[in-house]
């Protein structure tokens, strides 16, 4: 079938990387997997991060405009079977698809909703109701965090399918990076001045001035308190905030900061390091984590639930509870004593991710829903 892709809060081809990003192209990638003809809709960005009303009315203009735009096109080059909308909520609703939606009559499927019932008055008051309205349109929604459900699925309307799609990622790459180990070390060892006989641990995430920067400090907070001396440290990622991550760790003569990866360059990393640790402060989850378990990795972080939906406590990691930088230190320390465990978690940690979150598994999960939405809009 012919879909029109749409991700408001960042598009794919946005020159900033995030996880946003990243599982917007991941998404398109499964699409055409499953042999569908998939096209960007529109890369209008609408995204309102600080609850500007007049900020938000520029851009509802501007996605009017779009919406008639798009709306001639499809006339003349003909209409797609379905539109699909990434990453929908009241910082960044979508303002275009409902419209074509409604003004040609195909089903609108929705990835990653959210909805906060607490910003229904405030300064994103207009952006809560749009993003609500959107759902109440909704035909399909797929939800890569377990617990948005709770206060999006009151909106559907009646006979909307919901599937709970488990987050993933292309592995493709990673058990040749695994192979790739020994030589990826000797090379990092030489350029970082990291010693190859110890464990690496790595994070990897953006250093942005929110929630990002906040996991970063209680990481650091956390290594400060692992008992043994016995390990280097590889961080990966570049952001506004970085001269203050880097500071935070000038208790570590092992860290290393690498910068921002492409991701044959980071799967390259994972597969060199032997324990993925991240905090995940209120995140939906995380995708690194996921990417440093397709490489064999065992996982350290905070418990949410969409963490919780990648990383099999006991089995394929650790996780503590959220913000305890205490119980992060003492599972991180676990790992380093016993390289057994970091050997059976990580291999089972590369199982799980290619059996149940790889790109074919996502894409068959979204092919079976999808296309039973469109034979029954067509009946």
């Amino acid at each position: 079938m012919r879909i029109a892709f749409y991700a408001p809060m960042k598009p794919p081809h946005h020159p900033v990387p995030s996880g946003d990003r990243r599982m917007a192209r991941l998404l398109m990638a499964a699409l055409e997997m499953a042999g569908h003809r998939v096209a960007l809709a529109s890369g209008l960005r609408v995204w309102d991060g600080v609850g500007d009303r007049d900020h938000q009315s520029g851009f509802e203009a501007r996605a009017a405009l779009e919406a008639e735009d798009l709306i001639r096109h499809y006339r003349k080059a003909g209409v797609p079977d379905l539109w699909f909308t990434y990453h929908l909520y009241h910082k960044a609703p979508d303002l275009i698809g409902p419209v074509l939606c409604r003004e040609f009559g195909i089903p609108y499927a929705v990835a990653e909703p959210s909805h906060a019932p607490k910003r229904r008055t405030g300064p994103w008051a207009a952006w809560h109701a749009a993003a609500a309205g959107a759902l109440a349109r909704a035909d399909a929604v797929f939800y890569l965090n377990p617990s948005d459900a709770d206060c999006v699925s009151p909106l559907l309307k009646p006979g909307a399918r919901e599937r709970h799609l488990a987050p993933f990622t292309d592995i493709a790459t990673y058990p040749r990076a695994r192979r790739r180990r020994e030589e990826t070390r000797r090379a990092l060892a030489a350029k970082f001045g990291l010693n190859p006989d110890r464990p690496w641990l790595i994070a990897a995430a953006m250093m942005r001035a929110d929630v990002k920067e906040d996991s970063y400090r209680l990481l650091a907070e956390a290594l400060q308190q692992v008992k043994s001396a016995d390990w280097d440290l590889l961080i990966v990622g570049d952001g506004p905030a970085r001269g203050r991550v880097e500071a935070m760790y000038g208790f570590a003569p092992g860290a290393a900061f690498l910068g921002a990866l492409p991701a044959e360059e980071l799967a390259l990393v994972h597969g060199a390091c032997d324990i993925a640790v991240w905090p995940s402060l209120n995140e939906a989850f995380g995708l690194s984590l996921l990417e440093a378990q397709a490489a064999g990795l065992p996982a350290v972080s905070g418990r949410n639930a969409g963490v919780a939906n990648m990383i099999r406590d006991g089995e394929t990691g650790i996780l503590v509870p959220m913000g305890d930088a205490g119980a992060l230190a003492q599972a991180v320390g676990r790992y380093l004593a016993d390289p057994a465990l970091r050997k059976e978690h990580g291999e089972a940690a590369q199982e799980n991710t290619a059996r149940r979150h790889s790109l074919e598994a996502a894409a068959a999960a979204l092919n079976d829903c999808l296309v039973d939405l469109t034979r029954a809009a067509t009946e």
